[in-house]
C-alpha cells in the first residue's frame, strides 16, 4: 500500500474516532504520515489530560495498527 492510500485510510479512521474524543471536550488533527508513524495533534481538553497517553496508545494507535497495514506507531506532536 502506498503512502497516499495509507494516509487516506488513516484520515477516514480518525474521522470516525473524532466524535468520541470531541464528546469529552478534546479533538484530534491529522498532521502527517512518515516512515510508518502517524503524527497527530491532540487539541482541546486532550492537552494536559492525564489520560492522553492511554487514549493515544491504547485507543487510537491500537485501532490504526489493526486497520492499516504499514503503520508502526502514532505520535502526538
Amino acid at each position: 500500500m502506498d503512502a497516499a492510500a495509507i494516509e487516506k485510510q488513516v484520515k477516514e479512521i480518525l474521522y470516525k474516532i473524532r466524535p468520541y474524543i470531541q464528546r469529552d471536550g478534546g479533538d484530534i488533527r491529522y498532521v502527517k504520515f512518515e516512515d510508518g508513524i502517524v503524527y497527530v495533534e491532540m487539541l482541546g481538553a486532550c492537552v494536559g489530560c492525564g489520560a492522553l497517553d492511554t487514549t493515544l496508545k491504547d485507543g487510537i494507535e491500537t485501532i490504526l495498527l489493526e486497520e492499516v497495514p504499514g503503520i508502526i506507531g502514532v505520535e502526538n506532536i
